[in-house]
């Protein structure tokens, strides 16, 4: 008899994963390009600083998504009997954490700048004998960061649907959103065109109260859900519809009175439990073998479930 489950992606979502790491691998090509430019540019401009530094923390999510997804479907074993489907959640909380604390550490440094009232210069450069002000440089190297990683996010937000996959989300997110960044740091830097020297801190503070934010949002949601918080959608981040579905299932099921079922998250799949009430005379075990199976079958994401039996349910 075989001992534990094996785990595979329906034949369906096999490309989907496919096509993702493809983008993420793009992705990373495309951020480490960004970094270069904008470390080449950046001068003295604090906003500059603030989106570069957002710019390689943004590479985060992509490598821990591409590490986690060569390793969630390895063969469940005696010392991980549920597989490694958790690595996920795992990845999920490292890239918060780190989120969380650049955007508190740079929130500080252009609080410090503000306070000390630096003010930035921008020089300029010739180029093919023509003089132009770096600001024009510095602009383009950020609407470079920005614009394709607007698409890139659209293109990844679907597919992070369809995984049920929380750190490529919140990865496609924050990538469809990155044209904020961009728009912040070129107005910090007309600000210094314009002598308002106030104008560069203040776009770093914007960035860096926004990437402290979102790192601060995807912290609680990774905690919670390595503290088995019931399934969540990870768009509207309500209850996830498939276990009000799945109680609906057994409670029309012709042996069974009432049911409560409770699930957890482990990564892109779900397993938990479905406590059930039956009616008398019935083959319990029969009943209950099949009814597994039959829950098993309900949908990909539910990848281990247990049907207890009770008068009284529990949690």
């Amino acid at each position: 008899m075989k001992q534990f489950k094996d785990f595979e992606l329906p034949p369906d979502l096999q490309p989907v994963m496919k096509k993702v790491r493809k983008l993420e691998y793009i992705t990373i090509a495309y951020l480490i390009s960004v970094t270069v430019l904008m470390y080449l540019v950046m001068g003295t401009s604090q906003a500059m600083k603030t989106a570069w530094l957002e710019d390689v923390l943004s590479m985060l999510p992509a490598i821990s998504f591409l590490i986690a997804s060569r390793i969630y479907d390895r063969p469940a074993n005696a010392t991980f009997p549920y597989g490694y489907h958790r690595v996920f959640s795992i990845a999920f909380l490292t890239g918060s954490v780190a989120l969380f604390g650049m955007g508190l550490y740079l929130a500080v440094d252009s609080l410090i700048n503000l306070i000390k009232m630096e003010h930035p210069t921008i020089g300029s450069t010739f180029i093919f004998g023509h003089q132009i002000w770096m600001g024009w440089i510095m602009i383009a190297a950020l609407i470079y960061s920005g614009a394709p990683a607007v698409w890139l996010g659209y293109k990844k937000l679907p597919l992070a649907k369809k995984l049920h996959n929380k750190i490529l989300y919140t990865d496609a997110d924050t990538q469809k959103a990155d044209y904020m960044t961009a728009l912040a740091a070129i107005i910090g830097i007309v600000g210094i065109g314009f002598g308002l020297w106030w104008a560069d801190a203040l776009a770093a503070l914007f960035i860096s109260f926004s990437v402290m934010k979102d790192g601060y949002k995807n912290l609680r949601n990774a905690i919670c859900d390595l503290m088995d918080r019931y399934p969540v959608d990870i768009e509207k981040e309500k209850p996830h519809p498939i276990v009000k579905h799945i109680e609906e299932m057994v409670n029309g099921w012709d042996w069974v009175i009432d049911s409560h079922a409770k699930f957890r998250e482990e990564g892109q799949v779900f397993i938990g439990e479905v406590q059930i009430r039956p009616r008398e005379q019935t083959d319990i075990i029969k009943n209950l073998v099949k009814g597994r199976e039959e829950i098993l079958a309900y949908h990909w994401k539910i990848h281990e479930v247990t049907l207890t039996v009770g008068t009284e349910w529990e949690g």
